[in-house]
């Protein structure tokens, strides 16, 4: 049991430190895909780093968990060899490697896709980016959708 908790602890530590390293870079990217693009959060800051921090955990902690909690019950059951904790480092830093290399080739296909023209903000949204913006909005959606991908 102890090692099932740990297993699921490490999952989400993993989660949560790629996500607030992912949200520091998104968020000096493009803050308004944070302040526009998500409900306010910390009194509807706009400070990049604060963003990163809070929505690096918020976005993240439950994907370690839904990580985590079927890891765990794997390596932990049956008559195999069971892994431990200290098991899983590695595989799970590969993981968020792997993760993070994906979403910085979303990042630069969004970000080609829409200086392009080719990809656009529609409806509200569009309304609400400045259109300024709305090239380096893009990119950060292709960022972070590419990593929930990967992740998955």
């Amino acid at each position: 049991m102890k090692q099932a908790i740990l297993i699921i602890a490490l999952a989400i530590v993993a989660s949560v430190a790629y996500g607030v390293i992912h949200d520091q870079i998104t968020a000096r990217i493009c803050v308004e895909y944070f302040t526009i693009g998500h409900i306010p959060i910390l009194g509807g800051t706009k400070d990049p780093t604060l963003l990163g921090f809070a929505w690096g955990f918020l976005a993240t902690w439950w994907v370690g968990a839904m990580l985590g909690i079927p890891l765990a019950f794997v390596c932990q059951t049956g008559s195999l060899v069971k892994k431990s904790a200290r098991d899983l480092v590695v595989p799970l830093l590969v993981l968020m490697i792997a993760s993070g290399c994906l979403a910085t080739v979303a990042g630069i296909v969004g970000y080609n896709l829409a200086s392009g023209g080719h990809v656009w903000l529609r409806g509200t949204m569009a309304d609400k980016v400045p259109q300024e913006k709305q090239v380096a909005f893009l990119t950060d959606l292709w960022i972070h959708s590419a990593s929930y991908a990967g992740a998955f």
